[in-house]
């Protein structure tokens, strides 16, 4: 595929990004808008995006959120209930209606999200959070990412997780802290010493608690990455999360845009995002700048080389070659949603 953007002329083949010269099964002329490399979000719950915002806020600690939705909301979330993959799939089209290629699915691995999957779903260890948790750092790998739901609250007992997972050996350069709420000013210290990552969901933290992590740990050294959350808490997707973020003045754009960028790619042990020949075929093309975008900017994404999402004149540009595809609507905005799963085949027309 040969893909004619505002920015640059962009090739792959199979799922890894080529050089733009010889011929090529498709050809997209997409000079309105520019390619970069597709969007990571490093907080997310797939199978929870399809019950809205659940829940009476603000809350002292999501373990009381969690409590209360159950008790409070029991019959509508039965009422809602998807069966898993389709559950999976309204998460994964979320995503990609916004950019993201590339996710973080906090919750126990399931097959399925490697199983003819339209994006890519990183598999990190994880455990939920210190409250709900018996077996804490059970599925931790030593020298290898772990994502943990961390001082999610306002009270004192957010603030004591962090003496917890000290305790239990947790604390370290290898610890993405998920949310960060309220850790206390010796918290924050603590997780800036160790080097800890902040993954930052700052719309979901301020429906639950009507505030975000303290701005100790936004400072230039340390790692920030950034998270959409699933709708029963965040406002919307990880575009939406941008614009969110964008507006607490916490990080500046450099920053904000390589907490989708290459600050995640290096925290979660990912290929660098970059657009040269030999990376991965992840990328999109948005006809705003990402600071501002919506999903209604989001003109083309595709995974591993195979076009996933499209706007119109890029779905009748696709339509032509033959590819399958269906009109799919998500948040509002509809657009053609690839149903191949697989990398184009190697050949020329």
């Amino acid at each position: 595929m040969l893909v004619h953007a505002r920015n640059m002329t962009l090739a792959c083949e199979g799922d890894r990004l080529c050089a733009p010269e010889g011929k090529f099964d498709v050809v997209l002329d997409c000079r309105d808008s520019d390619v970069r490399p597709g969007l990571i979000n490093s907080h997310e719950h797939l199978h929870r995006n399809h019950y809205g915002r659940l829940g009476r806020p603000p809350y002292r600690h999501a373990s009381h959120w969690a409590r209360d939705i159950q008790r409070r909301h029991r019959r509508l979330i039965a009422a809602r209930r998807l069966a898993r993959r389709e559950a999976y799939l309204a998460g994964a089209w979320k995503n990609l209606f916004a950019g993201v290629t590339s996710v973080v699915h906090h919750d126990a691995w399931d097959d399925e999200l490697a199983r003819d999957f339209p994006l890519r779903v990183v598999r990190i260890a994880n455990d939920d959070s210190v409250a709900l948790t018996p077996a804490l750092g059970a599925a931790r790998k030593t020298g290898s990412p772990y994502a943990l739901h961390l001082a999610e609250g306002t009270d004192e007992q957010a603030a004591r997780e962090i003496d917890t997972i000290a305790r239990a050996g947790l604390l370290d350069k290898h610890l993405l802290a998920v949310h960060v709420v309220g850790p206390g000013q010796e918290g924050v210290e603590r997780l800036r010493r160790a080097g800890a990552a902040l993954v930052w969901c700052p719309s979901s933290n301020h429906f639950l608690f009507g505030r975000t992590s303290p701005r100790g740990l936004f400072a230039c050294d340390n790692d920030v990455l950034l998270g959409s959350d699933s709708l029963l808490t965040g406002a919307g997707n990880l575009l939406d999360e941008i614009r969110f973020a964008r507006a607490t003045g916490n990080l500046d754009g450099e920053r904000l845009q390589s907490a989708v960028g290459e600050t995640a790619a290096r925290r979660l042990g990912l290929a660098a995002p970059v657009l040269e020949p030999g990376a991965p075929a992840d990328f999109i093309l948005l006809d705003a700048p990402l600071l501002e975008a919506t999903a209604r900017h989001v003109r083309l994404v595709a995974t591993a080389g195979v076009p996933r999402v499209a706007a119109a004149e890029a779905a009748r540009q696709l339509d032509r070659y033959g590819l399958a595809g269906v009109r799919l609507t998500v948040g509002g905005v509809t657009r053609w949603a690839g149903a191949a799963a697989t990398p184009l085949n190697r050949g020329s027309q």
